[in-house]
């Protein structure tokens, strides 16, 4: 738990157009199948604007609501899961180059989904450690494109969507409170992403794009599908419980949930079901026209 209170003094997103699901599959692009069993309506789509460029947008739209000064970042954060545009890069240098423009510590995290929460959490941490430390901004972008990518088929069940986000979180105020944040590691996991392949010696080694669902099916079938379901049945119960003690709260006090974007099945597995969550209470209505 980390120590000190953390407002939440702004957002910001920028999103490019989306493209309905319909068109994809009427396109043979998108699996009617995957169709089905995800209930997905849309996807955000860039044609042409890079990850970093949508976080730093994002981040001066949250900056610019927060009315902060370069001055008063402490600390930038970018978190990615894809490739940002360039080889041996730092993307985060660049948000804070287009969107801040001072010289406080800016770092990239690669947490894969996790990458926001992991860079909140960090946050928390840096600034409470030094009181001199007021905010800090923490943004993420992606964008899933071809060659490497296919937002349809490289993770069938989830569909990945384009774009950029921001906070600007501060010890000093905001319009709402983090009661409390919670990470859970299970490192015993890790493989479920890289499956039985050798270590490569560049990207894309292996295959000319990703696919999570190979990586998976060699993972289930040298672990065994109970066992794994279970292991991340035991981590996520355990972060929800922890999360929630920490705030001083129970389940039922809960009145909204911010959910992953993931397809429909995947959610009712993880969250609906198991925690007696209505998707109404949920952003399911809203993530089901942006992707993951």
């Amino acid at each position: 738990m980390n120590g000190g209170e953390l407002y939440i003094r702004a957002t910001g997103t920028w999103l490019p157009p989306v493209e309905q699901v319909a068109d994809a599959v009427a396109e043979g692009r998108c699996d009617a199948v995957v169709a089905r069993s995800t209930r997905m309506e849309s996807v955000t789509v860039s044609a042409q604007n890079p990850a970093p460029e949508m976080a730093a947008r994002a981040a001066r739209t949250a900056l610019e609501r927060a009315a902060a000064e370069p001055g008063d970042i402490d600390l930038v954060l970018h978190a990615s899961f894809y490739y940002q545009g360039f080889d041996l890069w730092a993307p985060a240098s660049y948000v804070q180059r287009t969107a801040v423009g001072n010289q406080c510590p800016a770092m990239e995290i690669r947490q894969v989904s996790n990458g926001g929460m992991a860079a909140l959490d960090l946050a928390w941490a840096y600034l409470a450690a030094d009181p001199a430390r007021v905010a800090a901004l923490l943004t993420t972008g992606d964008r899933f494109c071809p060659p490497g990518f296919d937002r349809w088929r490289s993770d069938p069940g989830t569909v990945y969507g384009d774009g950029g986000t921001a906070l600007v979180v501060s010890r000093h105020s905001g319009f709402a409170r983090v009661r409390s944040i919670a990470t859970v590691s299970a490192p015993d996991l890790e493989g479920m992403h890289r499956g039985d392949d050798p270590f490569g010696p560049a990207p894309f080694s292996h295959r000319e794009a990703v696919d999570l669902e190979a990586h998976k099916q060699d993972f289930l079938a040298r672990h065994g599908v109970t066992p794994t379901v279970a292991r991340v049945a035991t981590a996520q119960e355990a972060v929800v419980k922890q999360a929630l003690a920490d705030a001083g709260l129970g389940l039922a006090d809960i009145d909204r949930f911010v959910l992953p974007h993931l397809g429909h099945r995947r959610l009712h597995v993880a969250y609906f079901a198991k925690f007696g969550i209505d998707p109404a209470r949920s952003t399911w209505s809203w993530s089901r026209t942006i992707g993951h």
